[in-house]
């Protein structure tokens, strides 16, 4: 049977300015960044107010080697709010890259990830973490699908046309992928594997451990200013090798032992935790 995994206790009703940063917030969210100075004060307060029913919570923000003034504006946007923290990568790795990084620091045991473009409304986080928690242990993703797309006509087509291969060939049984908007478990996301572009294949990488993904439509939005620094994955002929790579661990992936330790006269057999749970579990698609 699946484990289920511990969550952070919650602590403090209420997170305002006044309080120092939980040492374990029932929730974390991360948003990666490149060069997106014009959008930082609006999101941030966004966030703020969109999470205030979570407390205790943190915003991780990665600085993916911005060269604009995206530093200044999230060092003005931490007065104020212990609960925001920034990382800064040295040089540009990408969205996936930062992503990774602010999971990897993140306190919570609860995830969410928005882009930091302004077109993810953070007012859907709440909905999205309680789909999450209504469905139990045995989800490890509640994946946003946005509805009311506000990109070109062109990007549009492209995206429909890989999302159409991407579900015919992985059978993730999600609509849109490319969704920034995503709550997850942070234990079941640092067993994925790490590659570039590993947040546009989540649904199949985490049915690929035995957890259920539950989906939620978010509304798109136009961007709030500037111009795209990600997302260009969505245009087909750049993701086949990715896509042919997610099949490849899809179909090489074998149960995960049950693991006893051999006890002695003195102590009894001790079982070993699964790394990686297969029990059936409702909604999760059989890999």
């Amino acid at each position: 049977m699946t484990q289920p995994m511990p969550e952070h206790p919650v602590r403090n009703p209420v997170m305002s300015a006044d309080t120092h940063p939980a040492a374990d917030p029932r929730l974390t969210v991360v948003v990666p960044v490149r060069n997106e100075a014009g959008n930082i004060a609006a999101l941030i307060a966004e966030i703020e107010a969109a999470c205030a029913g979570l407390a205790p919570f943190e915003v991780v923000y990665v600085d993916d080697g911005s060269t604009d003034a995206t530093p200044e504006r999230l060092a003005e946007a931490r007065a104020g709010r212990p609960w925001l923290r920034v990382l800064r990568h040295a040089a540009s790795a990408g969205q996936s890259a930062a992503v990774r990084s602010g999971v990897a620091a993140a306190r919570g045991g609860l995830v969410a990830t928005l882009d930091g473009d302004g077109q993810n409304d953070p007012a859907f986080i709440p909905a999205l973490v309680a789909a999450l928690e209504q469905a139990g242990p045995g989800a490890g993703l509640a994946q946003g699908q946005r509805t009311g797309r506000k990109d070109g006509p062109f990007k549009m087509l492209q995206s429909r046309i890989a999302n159409g291969v991407r579900g015919r060939i992985l059978r993730d049984a999600t609509r849109d992928t490319g969704c920034g908007l995503k709550v997850f478990r942070r234990a079941v996301y640092l067993r994925l594997p790490y590659f570039d572009a590993l947040h546009r294949f989540m649904p199949a990488l985490v049915a690929r451990e035995g957890y259920a993904v539950v989906h939620r439509d978010v509304v798109d939005r136009p961007r709030l200013t500037g111009t795209s620094n990600y997302g260009l994955f969505d245009r087909l002929w750049v993701g086949l090798l990715d896509l042919a790579g997610v099949w490849w661990l899809i179909r090489r992936k074998r149960a995960t032992p049950a693991v006893a330790e051999v006890g002695t006269p003195e102590i009894g057999p001790e079982i070993i935790p699964p790394i990686a749970p297969e029990a059936a579990i409702p909604g999760a698609r059989p890999c």
